[in-house]
């Protein structure tokens, strides 16, 4: 007689997760449709129980289903625009109704120790409160939103010191402005904005899609965040697809590694997702194979990409594809997953010493890093390597960047003679100059 249990493999093979999630913070969105009373109870048990282990919860609620219902019940219909609704007073207060409605009956089941559940006399404390600052979208192609917002500042320390007290915490979505006014919010906005300010070790949404297929039906388990964005593009932009898709990318440029998208229709999502080697939806990765090389030809396509927003700002001076082929020699790149994020150039003057740092430029997604630092200390290690012993850099938009990093202003006349002559006077571009050591 086999007696044998397969949760006891399951219970072992989980047992890897169990400890690696221990002391994790994790921010959920759960969409309203999952909030359903039918659906809830099975939920939260999930939930109470990722607490049990140690894990660091932070809930963002949607309530966009309950709104819209409660606004059809009385004949409502909200003038959407740019994917939200136009809210005004009325519409506000129904939406706080919802919100309260929804928060206290979480919390109310929360607070009962959820009795006849294995969770019996697991004591949980859920807190909520003023943690999400905002301000108004205001106008926007001649519409006001009038209480539509978005995020202005996650309230990151608080959370944390909630956090820190084993309380779970309850965003819903809604913001507060520092006028003492209440505004409608994107509850994806919510869940990545507070993933990127806690520096959250996952975002988890629980939505309507089951993840992510390709072509042929097959659930996609893992995607970078240019291929999810591939897809988001091509969906609606109103859509709970697309605000989750973009949500998870943004995270995932900002920091969080990984995104999970799984769906209330499978009551088992959360922790099959979790507790399991392939999971059960879809996972967006940060693209973390990122290097720094020298170019080669097979990247003047993305250089001219990434150049051409900075030329046609008038910040770099417009390369030809040929110039650039001419002189890949001196550029290097950052290359982050195939895609080239960043580069600089060394254009030497050996006979006077010198070399010319060009080129400098990060992509708009990956800036306020410390890429420009990396991108000119390689520059800099070159031109050692070659024997020079200043550089030299004109600018026209960015002298304050060469200022903090050691070089100082100098003139025209000071330039390598063919540099000189070469200098394009209607310009007019600051010329920065720095010894090396």
């Amino acid at each position: 007689m086999d007696t044998s249990f397969p949760f006891a493999d399951w219970f072992r093979n989980s047992s890897p997760y169990i400890n690696a999630h221990r002391g994790r913070t994790f921010v959920i969105l759960i969409e309203g449709e999952a909030l359903r009373e039918e659906r809830r109870d099975a939920l939260i048990q999930d939930l109470a129980l990722l607490h049990t282990l140690g894990v660091r919860l932070v809930l963002v609620l949607g309530v966009r289903a309950q709104v819209r219902e409660a606004f059809a019940h009385i004949g409502l219909e909200p003038q959407p625009h740019q994917g939200r609704f136009v809210v005004n007073q009325d519409m506000m207060a129904i939406i706080e109704r919802e919100v309260a409605t929804l928060r206290l009956a979480i919390e109310a089941r929360l607070s009962l120790g959820l009795p006849n559940t294995p969770l019996h006399g697991v004591e949980l404390t859920a807190v909520s409160g003023n943690l999400v600052m905002a301000k108004p979208l205001g106008v926007r192609e001649g519409v006001d939103f009038i209480h539509g917002g978005e995020v202005r500042r996650i309230r990151a320390p608080a959370i944390e010191a909630l956090l820190s007290q084993r309380a779970l915490v309850v965003l819903p979505p809604l913001g507060y402005s520092s006028t003492g006014e209440v505004f409608d919010l994107d509850a994806s906005e919510i869940a990545q904005q507070t993933a990127i300010a806690l520096k959250a070790d996952k975002l988890i949404v629980i939505g309507e899609a089951r993840g992510l297929s390709d072509g042929d039906g097959r659930l996609q388990r893992q995607l970078a965040p240019t291929e999810a964005e591939e897809v988001a593009v091509r969906c609606p932009p109103e859509s709970e697809l697309a605000r989750h898709l973009l949500a998870a990318c943004q995270a995932a440029r900002h920091g969080v590694a990984r995104t999970h998208l799984i769906s209330w229709h499978d009551h088992d999502a959360l922790l099959g997702e979790l507790f399991t080697r392939d999971g059960v939806g879809t996972m967006i990765t940060r693209d973390r194979y990122e290097q720094l090389r020298r170019a080669r030809l097979e990247d003047i396509a993305g250089l001219l990409e990434l150049l051409n927003p900075l030329e046609e700002k008038g910040i770099l001076i417009a390369r030809s594809r040929e110039r650039l082929e001419h002189a890949i020699d001196d550029y290097i790149v950052i290359d982050r997953d195939g895609m080239v994020i960043g580069c600089a150039a060394l254009h030497p003057f050996p006979e006077a010493g010198m070399g010319e740092l060009a080129c400098v430029a990060v992509h708009g997604a990956y800036q306020g890093g410390a890429r420009g630092d990396i991108l000119l200390a390689e520059i800099e290690r070159e031109a050692k390597r070659r024997g020079l012993s200043q550089l030299f850099s004109l600018t026209t938009h960015t002298a304050h960047w060469f200022l903090e990093h050691d070089f100082r202003l100098g003139n025209v006349d000071e330039l390598p003679e063919n540099r000189k002559l070469a200098y394009n006077h209607s310009r007019n571009s600051k010329v920065l100059i720095k010894q090396l050591t």
